[in-house]
């Protein structure tokens, strides 16, 4: 994707390590304007180098931002967008961005409690900003491997002692954090949980008895683009007469991409619908979230729906 419409231009004026695989990054805007103010939870899609468009938690409380700073983990399996953000931007990189949007809002609560797994503190670091401001109760439980993996560590602890606690699990699942005690009986508490799939899963399964609405997750990773038994395939693209190989360990938006074809797309997780292409012919493996039943038979969602068998064609 190369973001259109509506993006904002900003400059990197900082890069830190926080971890030996987390970069943070300051953005300013690259006109020297204003940017647009953000609310704890909220994100905002960048434009990789490589084009991949990703999203990224905002940190801090929003309020009249001079600038937007974000926390990118470098993914061993990387598609892109965190491989070249780690490898090619460098203070004075010019990245263009969407505004904040917030699909993680806080709600006006007496009580919060706030999980972190890894690169997920980033979003509950903002709102224990918030909610410091505020005079709200709160705490924080933050799993990750290890210390020297722990973003933040140093800042969370000093700015909110005794709020925050640190778990490490040294990459054993036998020595994950045992929540049950913080869900056994439900509470009037507001939770807010980010991290990575195991963590939510874990929260899901031990809150099942709380009423709805009181747990709350932020998870950018709704969809398995690849799979260890996908195979390669072909697309036809109809308009151009076309055709584009699509290997076993790349999307269709990708191989188009790689192939020169500029197509819209977002989340690049088959949860917006931006990528929504009209399906010609074939038989599809729908892995998107957005689609209704009535839609399947003719259009496919390219940033991670492949072929089940055989090839596709489409209306591109």
């Amino acid at each position: 994707m190369t973001i259109e419409s509506g993006g904002i231009r900003t400059t990197v004026t900082r890069r830190r390590e926080l971890t030996p695989d987390i970069a943070e990054f300051t953005l300013v805007a690259a006109d020297g304007g204003a940017l647009p103010a953000f609310t704890p939870g909220a994100h905002i899609t960048v434009q990789t180098p490589s084009d991949a468009v990703r999203r990224y938690s905002l940190v801090g409380t929003g309020e009249e931002p001079d600038a937007y700073v974000i926390a990118v983990k470098r993914e061993p399996e990387s598609r892109g967008g965190s491989r070249s953000m780690h490898e090619q931007v460098q203070e004075g990189t010019e990245l263009l961005i969407e505004p904040p949007e917030n699909d993680f809002p806080l709600k006006d609560v007496p009580k919060y409690l706030l999980i972190a797994g890894g690169i997920g503190i980033t979003p509950i670091y903002s709102m224990a900003q918030k909610l410091a401001e505020d005079g709200k109760a709160f705490s924080i439980i933050y799993c990750t491997r290890s210390p020297e993996q722990t973003a933040y560590r140093e800042e969370l602890q000093k700015a909110f002692p005794g709020k925050v606690k640190l778990h490490h699990d040294k990459g054993d699942p036998a020595k994950a954090y045992d929540f049950w005690d913080n869900f056994a009986e439900p509470q009037t508490m507001h939770v807010y949980c980010c991290g990575p799939k195991p963590l939510m899963e874990e929260i899901k399964a031990v809150s099942g008895h709380w009423p709805e609405g009181r747990v709350n997750f932020e998870d950018f990773k709704p969809v398995e683009v690849v799979r260890a038994d996908d195979h390669e395939f072909k697309v036809e693209l109809a308009r151009s007469g076309q055709t584009v190989t699509v290997p076993a360990d790349k999307s269709i938006l990708e191989a188009l991409r790689e192939n020169g074809f500029k197509t819209p797309s977002s989340c690049e997780s088959g949860t917006c619908g931006t990528c929504k292409t009209r399906l010609l012919a074939g038989e599809p493996d729908h892995r998107d979230m957005v689609l209704m039943d009535e839609e399947k038979a003719d259009t496919i969602m390219i940033c991670v729906s492949r072929a089940k068998s055989g090839d596709l064609v489409l209306d591109l």
